[in-house]
């Protein structure tokens, strides 16, 4: 048996994807690689406008001890552990019980109230600056912590209460008549029936929203200022002098700001994927 024409075509254009994605990987990583070497460059080499050539040393551990022991990097990653987990917890936990809500029962408000949800995700974050700093400062939650994680996990509200909605409403609807048959009330059906069959979707939720408040710099640099308070993506920003940045220190901050995301999304890889894929093949 000979190849057919669309076979011989098929292959050709596998061959060229499977070609095409070693430069792409390259490519994606690039920028990464770029800060990777910023952060071991000496600072002599930014004085001297040496920004691609071949480093004149090697100072890994001259850059990541001042980073470590010579700033407040270590002050501003504890902010960032104390405004992020806080969020996770608030948004997450709050997302089990609106999607709950709104996946089980059925009221006339229902859908209002999850276009309401919806709807928050559209407006861009740019528009709500001034009035939700002006609202900061009237309630006194200006510059500190729990500001911040007060305004995260309304603004992940939206998108929590939409993926947990729609997973919830994915379950076997059995399972709870079954449970109110029992006479089993409400709430210990949602908790002992609905939350255990939420855990992968708990979990990818809880992977994707560390992230996005880890990372954020927007809310960060409106909301806050200094080192009591700033997390680690505003508090990079410190490295820059009066006169040129200290590119070498920013470049190893920002490594080490990276760490953190990936541990967290590698330790949850498991569930996280399991979450994100639960339902999509019956």
């Amino acid at each position: 048996m000979f190849p057919t024409p669309v076979a011989k075509s098929s292959a050709a254009w596998r061959g060229s994807y499977q070609a095409l994605l070693p430069i792409a990987l390259v490519l994606w990583l690039l920028p990464l690689i770029a800060v990777a070497v910023f952060s071991i460059r000496p600072d002599a080499d930014f004085a001297n406008a040496n920004y691609w050539g071949w480093p004149s040393s090697f100072d890994l551990a001259e850059n990541y001890g001042a980073v470590f022991f010579r700033s407040d990097m270590p002050r501003y990653l504890l902010n960032s552990v104390l405004i992020t987990v806080p969020t996770v917890i608030g948004a997450v936990g709050l997302a089990c019980m609106t999607g709950f809500a709104l996946g089980v029962y059925k009221f006339k408000a229902n859908l209002a109230v999850f276009f309401v949800f919806v709807a928050g995700n559209f407006v861009p974050f740019q528009i709500l600056m001034v009035p939700v700093r002006e609202l900061t400062l009237d309630l006194g939650l200006y510059d500190t912590k729990t500001g911040l994680v007060l305004f995260h996990v309304a603004f992940q509200a939206g998108f929590c209460t939409l993926f947990m909605r729609n997973f919830i409403r994915a379950l076997p609807r059995e399972l709870i008549e079954a449970a109110r048959v029992e006479g089993v009330s409400e709430i210990r059906i949602f908790w002992y029936v609905v939350l255990p069959l939420m855990r992968p979707a708990i979990a990818a939720l809880s992977v994707l929203i560390f992230t996005f408040v880890w990372n954020d710099y927007f809310w960060a640099i409106v909301l806050t200022q200094g080192p009591d308070t700033q997390p680690v993506t505003a508090g990079i920003t410190a490295f820059n002098s009066q006169y040129r940045a200290a590119y070498h220190l920013m470049s190893a901050g920002s490594i080490v700001a990276a760490l953190p995301p990936v541990v967290i999304f590698f330790l949850m890889q498991r569930h996280f994927i399991a979450g994100l894929t639960l339902g999509a093949v019956k």
